[in-house]
């Protein structure tokens, strides 16, 4: 019982996340360049050929960048929704796109991909969990709010990727102006570090093992801040703030059914690293 995940990169500048199992994985976003994003498995231990597929949650440049050379490259076929295909400037061979619906889980080898409909001013907007050997992954960032759907996959969820985009006093004292501090406050905006607090609080699971705090903002929000108003409330959950600059450790989610810093990858072929700190 064990997946393995990492940020490659979370933040305005780009978004892309990595869920694995010991043979295949998929990429959550492509915001990276092809080459950076390489770059990043490669420093992590990972292997672009376990890569079986791309999963975009909307059209968002920070989320598809890097999307059509890695499909091409990699002949890599890139799940979306219709509504961000059309909306969205994502060149993509046509034999390597796929549409998803809305909770009905996708196949890639043992992993499940659900897509399910969250609110943030996009054209049709989906966040996913991966599944696959008794566990359950959340990728939850670019939320206006935090809505049913989001609050029912939540609670599934042995690890997670979760907003926490803003300060409330940061982004209110900031400098940015109030129509672009009204977009972030509104349903269609983000999440506040208090919002995701109250969603990690009220809507866990028992057995969520990793919180990996996600799409903070570079002028509205500190890591330092947002980690220790966390760690507070974790109960035993391994609070991890991701970064807008380089990759984050990989991290092996058990379930807890062995220590979760002890990685041990029977696949010769793959090579995991020990998680490390930031």
């Amino acid at each position: 019982m064990s997946l393995y995940i990492a940020s490659l990169n979370s933040g305005s500048n780009g978004n892309c996340y990595y869920v694995g199992n010991q043979h295949e994985a998929v990429l959550i976003d492509a915001g990276l360049s092809c080459r950076e994003t390489e770059l990043r498995m490669d420093r992590s231990g990972l292997f672009m050929n376990t890569i079986k597929a791309v999963f975009i949650s909307h059209e968002h440049s920070d989320h598809t960048r890097g999307a059509a050379v890695l499909a091409r490259k990699y002949k890599l076929p890139v799940y979306l929704s219709p509504g961000t295909h059309n909306t969205g400037r994502i060149y993509l061979d046509r034999n390597l796109v796929r549409y998803f619906e809305a909770n009905t889980p996708v196949s890639i080898g043992g992993l499940a991909v659900n897509a399910f409909p969250k609110q943030h001013d996009a054209k049709d907007p989906f966040s996913f969990t991966v599944s696959g050997n008794g566990i359950t992954i959340g990728i939850l960032t670019d939320l206006g709010t935090a809505c049913d759907h989001v609050k029912v996959n939540f609670n599934l969820c042995h690890a997670v990727f979760l907003e926490a985009n803003y300060d409330e006093d940061m982004l209110e004292n900031g400098p940015y102006p109030q129509y672009l501090k009204t977009r972030i406050r509104s349903d269609q905006g983000h999440l506040s570090n208090i919002q995701a607090l109250e969603l990690f609080t009220t809507h866990r699971s028992d057995f969520m093992s990793h919180v990996i705090l996600s799409h903070l903002s570079q002028d509205n929000n500190n890591p330092r801040l947002v980690q220790e108003l966390f760690m507070r409330h974790a109960g035993g959950a391994e609070i991890i703030v991701a970064s807008r600059h380089q990759e984050s450790p990989v991290f092996h989610v058990t379930g807890g059914d062995v220590d979760p810093h002890q990685v041990n990858v029977a696949d010769p072929q793959i090579q995991y690293v020990q998680p490390r700190l930031f």
